[in-house]
């Protein structure tokens, strides 16, 4: 198993420099990480900064707290994918899932689907606000949706993933879908265990330092 093809290289927040995404993505490839995760604002310069790579672009739609109405998150989509991005991460309507209303969950996640015209989408529930039975119900709901991924957080919960979170996203979903586990992923045993439990992909903006870890045995940080 390789760590590294598990981890989306993640670098989101309001104030992420040039630099910083220049570092991201030097770190990405030489360490041949799965994506770098970054703001729709990154997206058309990490593309161009990437071609000749095997590292994906992703980035984030309706975040970070998913309350967009599912047209401008489509409208977010189609502009990220016009501008090379490879994968699409969007915040669920927490609100419609507290609320158990499914028309309205699977209309904002289907809008994205449609606009990322294949992409790989992965739906981000916010496991953090959610009960045990509101992660099953978004997480099936997420893949009946045409969504390729369930992905636990967005990082500004909170909390990130628990591995509770991915053992019960994992049962609703068992193989119709892949699961990310994002967030609280400090140390390669965090994320070893994470996969175990079921997840495909890994969110973190610590994938240099689990790297590290795997190599010179120092597991914390």
């Amino acid at each position: 198993m390789l760590l590294n093809t598990y981890i989306d290289h993640t670098k989101l927040g309001p104030i992420v420099t040039k630099e910083q995404i220049d570092q991201l993505i030097e770190e990405a490839i030489k360490y041949q990480f799965k994506s770098v995760c970054v703001s729709p604002i990154w997206v058309k310069y990490a593309k161009e900064k990437l071609e000749g790579t095997n590292v994906l672009v992703c980035t984030v739609i309706g975040f970070p707290h998913g309350t967009h109405l599912p047209k401008v998150k489509a409208y977010e989509t189609k502009e990220a994918i016009k501008d090379g991005a490879d994968e699409i991460d969007m915040v669920i309507n927490v609100s419609a899932v507290k609320e158990a209303n499914r028309k309205n969950v699977l209309a904002d996640i289907k809008a994205v689907v449609k606009a990322a015209k294949g992409k790989t989408v992965k739906v981000i529930i916010e496991t953090a606000y959610l009960e045990k039975k509101e992660i099953t119900f978004a997480s099936k709901l997420a893949i009946k949706a045409g969504a390729q991924f369930v992905k636990t957080s967005t990082g500004y919960a909170s909390r990130g993933a628990s591995l509770e979170d991915v053992i019960i996203m994992k049962k609703a979903i068992k193989d119709t879908g892949f699961i990310k586990a994002s967030g609280g992923i400090r140390t390669k045993e965090d994320a070893l265990k994470m996969i175990e439990a079921g997840a495909d992909r890994l969110g973190t903006s610590g994938g240099v330092k689990l790297m590290e870890g795997e190599t010179n045995g120092n597991t914390t940080y």
